[in-house]
């Protein structure tokens, strides 16, 4: 991508985050938001750091079955480290999460066409469980939500993205008459998925892996939600959360910023949470993230991968974690 583009993808980005924190912020009373950030009970925001961090091991062992699917067996100590590395680059850059982890697996050995489908393929299974899990909770949602149009078009996008990976996962069975016609790339993404989605051993764990980590958030929300004294109960979080999740995945701002903070007031507003609480959840969610990604930052400054930043993979060579 040329510079040029980069930057103005970029600026785009950080407009968005901030228009939208300053379109939701701009009717509160900020006193009142400031005291509730200060007054949170300190064990429940530790509390919430904690199951923060812990999502890095889920992550982790999302990414390693997903690995172990494809061929690849990288160590675990090592995909932690890239997990927690790839951390600190999703607060600080767009896509720099991914383009970290491509880039230390590489370091690795591992071939350009297993690095891509690893990545390709986590994003998109945390997508769909993240489906499955707003799915669940739609029987509840239909009586929170008393908007029509919105309760049709979060059921329309669940429905979408279930269609779509069955259609994916579909391309690869029909003939080559079949799918003459459709565009390379769509083929391309369908061969990248197929392996983890399809694989007979570990699906389950790698299933059970990719909604544990939603479910961390979600108590982690909901942790913050009583160290606010929000008034949020425990199965609105289980059932409003997803959809900020889901909103917040839209890889429109930095880290999530202000798409987060949007939808969290939007939605927890929906069962009567006030807008400077829910704001509150938010931000100390999106600050708890940040210290994750501090730490993945010092770990990407000790990580060995470094060490070979000038020089390009060589097919032939041992990989790191069996030297």
């Amino acid at each position: 991508m040329p510079p040029g583009k980069k930057t103005i993808i970029v600026l785009t980005k950080f407009m968005v985050s901030a228009g939208i924190i300053i379109l939701v912020a701009r009717d509160l009373d900020l006193s009142s938001l400031k005291a509730d950030l200060l007054a949170v009970k300190l064990h429940m925001l530790a509390l919430a750091m904690l199951l923060l961090f812990a999502q890095t091991f889920a992550l982790c062992n999302r990414w390693i079955l997903i690995l172990r699917a494809i061929g690849v067996s990288l160590n675990w100590v090592a995909g932690w480290r890239i997990v927690l590395a790839s951390a600190w680059f999703n607060q600080v850059l767009p896509s720099g999460g991914e383009a970290v982890r491509i880039w230390m697996l590489r370091r690795h050995r591992v071939k350009w066409s297993q690095t891509l489908s690893s990545i390709v393929a986590d994003r998109f299974i945390g997508l769909l469980t993240l489906g499955l899990l707003i799915l669940a909770g739609m029987p509840f949602l239909i009586s929170r939500i008393h908007d029509d149009v919105l309760l049709f078009a979060v059921a329309a996008v669940v429905a979408a993205a279930y269609f779509g990976a069955i259609v994916l996962l579909m391309l690869n069975r029909l003939s080559a008459r079949a799918t003459a016609g459709l565009p390379v790339r769509i083929m391309q993404f369908a061969a990248l998925l197929e392996a983890p989605l399809l694989a007979r051993a570990g699906r389950k764990a790698l299933l059970g892996s990719a909604i544990v980590v939603h479910l961390l958030t979600i108590t982690a929300s909901y942790a913050l939600a009583i160290g606010l004294d929000a008034g949020l109960s425990a199965l609105d979080a289980f059932v409003l959360v997803p959809l900020v999740i889901m909103a917040a995945a839209v890889p429109l701002s930095i880290g999530g910023w202000g798409i987060r903070e949007g939808a969290m007031v939007g939605s927890l507003g929906l069962v009567g949470i006030a807008s400077d609480k829910a704001l509150a959840i938010s931000i100390l969610l999106g600050l708890g993230n940040l210290i994750v990604g501090i730490i993945g930052g010092a770990v990407w400054l000790l990580a060995p991968e470094r060490a070979a930043y000038d020089a390009e993979p060589d097919d032939t060579a041992p990989p790191l974690h069996q030297r």
